[in-house]
């Protein structure tokens, strides 16, 4: 599957011409076909970098050309496999530092161990801040980010940090849909803010599951906040992970007289069983990003609609080299 690349009016409008000549742009092996994507429409090509593992399993990093006095801009998420895909990330950046470019953003589309962003019980490690520490003494001078789990994982870089959020692809494609009788429901109390969004963006009320949950990866629903009865439902989340709460959700949505229920994620990190149990979901499509590739067995599933999120990544990146305003994307 590839793709689909919704176009934004509002930035088709408000682009501008830049001078990519100081610009380059490398990717490690977590996401080249996004990586691809944002190059093409920053009208340039990916710059060389080698990077392979020895046969112990160390990663090796090679920058391939000259980086001196350029802004470089490293894309990778650290999705699955999540360690080696950070690894690789802090590597690419310290090559880069070492080759004197002028400046270094790490552009991470999807922030791995994002939810271990505080202590929930005694004597657990906030992972969340340890890798934003690890990312700015690699020597990153910025970091753009996409739909963090939490708003507050800012906070926790010591150096500039630009969250961005796919809204404007998704809601692109909501509104050539033209859906009807909608309402926007958030998983949990914790994703209100994000429905309320969407909400107000499709002139839509919003509903809340109650959902608490008892440890990792597992949670219960209970009843729904709100009124879904003849509606067309959406359920916003930032992420699918095993796929188990929010096929829960839908089912509680359906039962309580819903006409039909949808999926809107920005990451889809489809761990463990996530594909098979929304392929066998109540769901009429399950909408997300390509922050994360998919894979072959999430491509093959019909419900799975993935939207690009390269323009809106790459005019964030157009943006920064020629320090214009990156928050006015989303004004």
């Amino acid at each position: 599957m590839t793709a689909i690349e919704m176009r934004v009016p509002e930035l088709e409008q408000e682009r501008k011409p830049s001078d990519t000549n100081q610009v380059k742009i490398f990717t490690g092996r977590a996401n080249p076909v996004l990586a691809a994507e944002i190059a093409k429409y920053l009208g340039t090509e990916l710059s060389e970098i080698n990077v392979k593992n020895f046969s112990d399993g160390e990663t090796y990093v090679r920058v391939e050309e000259s980086v001196r006095g350029h802004d470089v801009f490293v894309i990778q998420p650290t999705c699955n496999p999540v360690n080696e895909n950070l690894m690789e990330l802090l590597l690419m950046i310290d090559a880069l530092k070492r080759s004197s470019a002028n400046t270094i953003t790490a552009v991470i589309p999807y922030f791995g161990y994002a939810r271990q962003d505080r202590k929930t019980v005694g004597r657990e490690a906030i992972s969340a801040k340890l890798v934003a520490d690890m990312i700015s003494t690699a020597g990153a001078h910025r970091v753009v980010a996409m739909e963090l789990h939490t708003g507050q994982l800012q906070g926790f870089f010591n150096i500039l940090t630009d969250h961005l959020f796919a809204t404007p692809a998704f809601m692109a494609y909501l509104k050539e849909k033209n859906l009807d009788d909608l309402v926007i429901v958030s998983p949990d109390a914790g994703g209100v803010e994000r429905a309320r969004v969407y909400a107000k963006k499709l002139g839509a009320p919003i509903a809340i599951i109650d959902k608490r949950r008892s440890e990792h990866n597992k949670a219960q629903v209970y009843h729904i906040i709100g009124e879904v009865k003849d509606k067309n439902a959406i359920i916003i989340d930032d992420m699918i992970d095993t796929g188990g709460t929010i096929c829960a959700g839908a089912e509680l949505v359906l039962k309580e007289g819903a006409k039909s229920v949808s999926a809107l994620a920005a990451h889809a990190v489809f761990s463990g069983p996530a594909v098979k149990r929304l392929e066998e979901s109540v769901f009429t499509e399950v909408i997300v990003s390509n922050s994360i590739p998919l894979s072959p067995e999430a491509e093959a599933c019909e419900k799975i609609i993935q939207l690009s999120i390269a323009p809106l990544l790459g005019e964030a990146i157009r943006r920064i080299h020629d320090d214009e305003s990156v928050s006015q994307m989303f004004e």
